[in-house]
């Protein structure tokens, strides 16, 4: 249905929600949990809860933003930053005209990007936040191509890539 070009919009939006969560399961599996002790009706209980500082959703702009509410359904407590880029046309580098990020850089980041196409701007938001101080870092999408896997992994080997779906490959436009 995602991929379907006779999907409706709300269809789609439905669906790239859906497979977030989906993917988001897998990006946050390993998640450092910590036992707290709650008062139930019947007893005391000891729950796992999230250690630390709660994750931030970081969307690059704007299509990263379908992608948020499945992860907050996951994780609603987490917190949201915003990166919004594009390519000079000239230059083909980087242009960051917004970048709002969670006060406390001591937590998990998981950046959101849904076409890993060449993986330049993914590329390019992990290489931001790691220059202001993120270093725990996952980077999530919907489809990706193995080239711009191949871009992250070189660039960034450190950022774990958690992908519903890897295309054979970009055709002569650089599109999956």
């Amino acid at each position: 249905m995602l991929r379907n070009k006779n999907t409706g919009t709300n269809e789609f939006r439905k669906v790239v929600e859906e497979i977030s969560m989906f993917v988001g399961y897998e990006a946050l599996r390993n998640l450092e949990l910590k036992e707290v002790e709650v008062e139930t009706p019947l007893e005391k209980a000891m729950c796992p809860v999230i250690a630390g500082k709660k994750p931030a959703i970081i969307p690059i702009l704007r299509a990263g933003l379908g992608m948020v509410e499945g992860l907050t359904t996951l994780i609603p407590s987490a917190r949201v930053g915003h990166i919004g880029m594009y390519r000079d046309e000239e230059t083909s580098l980087p242009v960051f005209y917004y970048y709002k990020m969670p006060s406390n850089k001591d937590r998990l980041v998981i950046v959101t990007d849904p076409m890993l196409a060449t993986g330049g701007s993914a590329c390019d938001a992990i290489r931001r936040l790691k220059e202001d101080g993120y270093t725990s870092i996952r980077l999530m999408c919907l489809v990706a191509s193995p080239q711009g896997v191949a871009a992250v992994e070189k660039q960034h080997p450190d950022v774990d890539i958690y992908i519903a779906a890897l295309d054979e490959g970009l055709n002569e436009r650089n599109y999956i």
